[in-house]
């Protein structure tokens, strides 16, 4: 499939896990696909798997931020981290760290991308979210409040761009095989004083009815028919890929 032959698209958090799955992904469509990371090495190995470029970028530099005129057709804000911790324990700085991470910082580039889609009348904006954008749990007070904006952003850049030939949507799954996911399973175990086979049975999977983690690969899958022409109509949604949990 080559439906986005043409196309150059921008990827944070692009080293790994599911940034490094919509890459490929993209690639296969056809898209110039930039692989952005802090992690400059994972950035680069990506790269030139696909066929790629790398571009090393710290988006807690939020000033640096600022002034970017990116010419991308196509923008996957997936960059995130996770914390869990109740919030009377919750870090101030860490809170601060992760709004600036999964929120101003995609904000920042939506910014800096949309004169280009504008000029082009094409544009499409991928926001990887979470079933967390959507639902709530507790020890994960950054994380929820940051998808939660993500959502909003998302959707008034849906309203903007709609008029210029620009979408934008959400990406919404449950827990994704990846790195992120594996630490925060060793996490919960100690916060919850269980082991970890029960953190994913009782507390990740627990309100799923397909009882396995996402693939990055499924979620790549996803990312690349939203940006591909056949999705020219959706905008402004939130895609669950999370097992049925949200369907209780």
């Amino acid at each position: 499939m080559n439906d986005l032959d043409g196309r150059s698209a921008l990827i944070t958090g692009g080293a790994g896990g599911i940034g490094a799955a919509c890459a490929r992904e993209l690639a296969q469509r056809g898209a110039k696909v930039t692989v952005a990371d802090i992690d400059e090495a994972g950035a680069q190995s990506v790269a030139d798997e696909i066929g790629g470029s790398a571009w090393t970028l710290d988006l807690l530099d939020v000033g640096a931020l600022e002034d970017l005129d990116l010419h991308t057709d196509i923008l996957v804000n997936n960059a995130g981290v996770q914390t869990v911790s109740e919030i009377a324990a919750f870090p101030p700085d860490r809170f601060r760290l992760m709004m600036t991470l999964m929120v101003e910082a995609p904000f920042l580039l939506i910014r800096a991308a949309l004169p280009h889609m504008y000029r082009n009348e094409f544009g499409r904006v991928i926001n990887i979210s979470s079933i967390h954008g959507l639902r709530a749990s507790p020890f994960k007070a950054a994380y929820v409040t940051a998808k939660h904006a993500l959502e909003g952003l998302s959707k008034v850049t849906a309203l903007e761009g709609g008029p210029h030939g620009v979408t934008s949507n959400c990406v919404n799954p449950g827990y994704v095989r990846t790195p992120l996911v594996t630490k925060q399973i060793a996490d919960q175990a100690r916060t919850h004083n269980i082991g970890e086979d029960e953190v994913v049975t009782e507390i990740l999977l627990k309100e799923s009815a397909v009882k396995r983690l996402v693939e990055p690969e499924e979620v790549g899958s996803l990312v690349g028919w939203l940006a591909s022409p056949n999705a020219g109509m959706v905008t402004g949604a939130s895609y669950t890929m999370d097992g049925g949990w949200s369907a209780r």
